[in-house]
């Protein structure tokens, strides 16, 4: 794979079930909690730590450093399942998504669905093709 998305394949193999997926990040005691709705199964820094270190403490969002690019490469990962995309493109969608994710107070989280990842997806594969062309 060259890591440019198609956009008509990506529909095609993303289950409606699997677009339906809702992250949402929040903190716990000043720590930055994400979560994969339904499941409410907690994502974790480990699984893209074996492709980039960039924060082995943790994720972090709403600014462009080490623990928004491990979160972006985390998210992409979980959700595309592909290590080359989600190598190939988790640098833009740090800093076009995950550096623009806010959560001020304990009562407030971000939302990010899987429809929301598409697009930045295929916004950044739109983008490439154009600098190609």
């Amino acid at each position: 794979m060259s890591g440019i998305i198609d956009s008509q394949s990506l529909a095609q193999t993303r289950p409606e079930s699997e677009r339906n997926i809702v992250y949402v990040g929040y903190r716990q005691r000043g720590r930055a909690i994400v979560e994969k709705l339904p499941e409410q199964e907690r994502l974790t820094p480990e699984r893209s730590l074996e492709l980039a270190n960039h924060s082995p403490s943790g994720f972090e969002w709403g600014y462009g450093g080490s623990g928004p690019a491990q979160l972006a490469l985390a998210l992409l990962l979980d959700y595309t399942d592909d290590e080359e995309v989600a190598l190939a493109h988790y640098t833009e969608f740090k800093n076009e998504v995950v550096s623009q994710l806010d959560c001020d107070s304990a009562d407030e989280c971000w939302r990010l669905t899987g429809s929301d990842i598409e697009a930045a997806l295929l916004a950044s594969n739109d983008e490439e093709v154009v600098a190609i062309a």
